[in-house]
């Protein structure tokens, strides 16, 4: 598509996470006039986020800690993540007026910064499959560990990478910053698909002379399983077209590439927390599955359960 070069730089600085927190005088939807299908669904998702994650992730704050004598050990990193996500999801709103109706560099800078603590929350993910591939893998190891104190350091350590890319992102004036979070999410796919990869083989084994796993087993497979398929279904977009972004257009990666890969990034707010309250038995009865509502807790088949 071609476009008048004032048009050019005018559209890459009001872009969805812009680099440059200048003034402008363009909304995103007018830079984009020609192909708003993209952001139009990215609205969409956002709101969903808002309306359904919000109470979603206050749901699982208030479960994990009303009931902490009697949690997992990785719900310390489902905290932090809700925590995360509860407060990303209450931006929609300023997106709304940022990319339809103004464009302000104040508005930016502050959305930067939800931004980047949104792109480095595969980094708690990554922490629970971490926790969750020693527990199965390595129990060992996993029982002595048992105590939180480490998983404490680790979260501590991973908000602080976690600020310090939203303050960086913030700042709008670092070449290339882009790339960091290509090289972040790809890593880290790689990562979690690895963990839950290794979980799905070790309990799909059967039991040294059975022919079938054991009932415990074959729930953790399933859960497990349809993690993969929601960690895949969130994060393979910008996995899968953030590497190849200068092979696009500018304009139609930024309008369209860009904001699609988001949304289905972003949706994970909502859809994560949605599946640990309807593994949860302890969830209230519009939210958890009816068929486990009068089922026993079993603290073997929860220790799967994933934020």
């Amino acid at each position: 598509m071609d476009l008048p070069g004032p048009l050019n730089s005018s559209v890459l600085l009001v872009l969805h996470r812009p680099l440059n927190g200048s003034p402008v005088p363009l909304t995103v939807l007018d830079s984009c006039a020609e192909m708003p299908a993209a952001l139009l669904f990215y609205l969409v998702l956002q709101f969903i986020n808002m309306f359904l994650g919000v109470p979603a992730n206050l749901m699982v704050l208030w479960l994990i800690l009303r009931n902490r004598r009697d949690s997992s050990s990785s719900n310390i990193f489902m905290v932090q993540l809700a925590v995360l996500d509860a407060g990303f999801c209450l931006i929609p709103p300023l997106e709304l007026v940022n990319i339809v109706y103004w464009s302000s560099s104040h508005m930016w800078f502050v959305l930067r910064f939800f931004y980047g603590v949104k792109d480095a929350s595969p980094l708690f993910l990554s922490c629970i499959c971490l926790d969750r591939y020693a527990a199965v893998l390595h129990p060992v190891t996993f029982s002595a560990l048992q105590d939180r104190h480490h998983r404490s350091v680790c979260a501590a350590v991973v908000w602080v990478i976690t600020l310090l890319y939203a303050a960086a992102k913030c700042a709008g004036n670092i070449p290339n910053f882009e790339k960091v979070f290509t090289v972040m999410i790809l890593v880290v796919f790689a990562f979690m698909l690895f963990c839950n990869g290794s979980i799905l083989w070790a309990l799909r084994r059967s039991a040294p002379g059975r022919d079938h796993r054991h009932p415990v087993k074959k729930k953790a497979f399933r859960t497990v399983l349809l993690i993969l398929v929601i960690t895949v279904f969130n994060y393979f977009p910008p996995v899968a077209l953030f590497p190849f972004q200068e092979y696009f257009p500018p304009l139609v990666f930024h309008c369209c590439v860009h904001y699609i890969a988001f949304g289905f990034m972003d949706i994970s707010s909502s859809i994560q927390p949605a599946l640990y309250l309807w593994r949860e038995p302890r969830a209230p009865p519009c939210w958890r599955r009816r068929s486990r509502a009068e089922e026993p807790l079993n603290t073997v088949s929860r220790s799967v359960d994933l934020h």
